[in-house]
């Protein structure tokens, strides 16, 4: 099955280098270009790419509005925000609004084509350096007390919401818990429920923050 890609950069080299990186691999294909966030969402709206490689600081709609706007319209649409290490604060609310994860702009091709099919996949795209940093920086400004919602969940719930903190998938956990997939999935659900949470990558950034 081909993932079509929608690539936003300001740059057209970039882009230009970008596709002819990714069209190497043959279960990837480049649909469509913008070069900055107001055409990636027609883009979006037009071709329905499965996964938008967003830059973040671009003239006229940078990549953080872009994406707001694009998971708020198209949910089914998985982006990978493309940073330098200067953007971590970008990242981080990119990450907020709904990216499935990152990647910084000098990454091996290779590693590029694995993120993409793992976000098209479902998963995220945390490079641990990156989220330290910002998580670090966050902590430099303010501490953050403790949620009320999360003295709500259950000892259970906290042990799931642990082990998604560090990357496991609901097979893992249900494998480390000695429980099935389907009761992680309940959990998961509660949790990100009660603590009003988007996804499994606010859920991760989340529990690096007060766990």
């Amino acid at each position: 099955m081909t993932i079509d890609i929608l690539l936003v950069d300001d740059q057209n080299l970039i882009r230009q280098g970008l596709k002819a990186l990714l069209e190497l691999e043959t279960d990837l294909r480049v649909v469509g270009e913008a070069e900055n966030g107001a055409i990636a969402i027609e883009s979006v709206k037009a071709l329905q790419p499965n996964v938008v490689l967003m830059d973040i600081r671009m003239p006229v709609m940078d990549g953080v509005t872009a994406t707001k706007e694009i998971c708020q319209q198209f949910p089914h649409v998985n982006i990978l925000v493309l940073t330098t290490f200067d953007d971590d604060t970008y990242v981080s609310a990119a990450i907020e609004y709904g990216a499935k994860g990152y990647l910084l702009k000098d990454t091996p091709s290779e590693e590029i084509a694995a993120a993409i099919r793992a976000v098209d996949r479902g998963y995220t795209h945390l490079a641990p350096g990156m989220l330290a940093k910002a998580m670090s920086r966050q902590a430099e400004h303010q501490i953050a007390p403790l949620p009320p919602a999360l003295q709500e969940l259950t000892p259970r719930e906290l042990e799931v919401l642990k082990l998604i903190a560090k990357g496991a998938n609901n097979r893992e956990i249900a494998q480390i818990l000695y429980i099935s997939e389907g009761t992680v999935k309940n959990h998961v659900t509660n949790l990100l429920n009660r603590l009003n949470l988007r996804d499994r990558t606010q859920a991760a950034i989340f529990a690096n923050t007060y766990l």
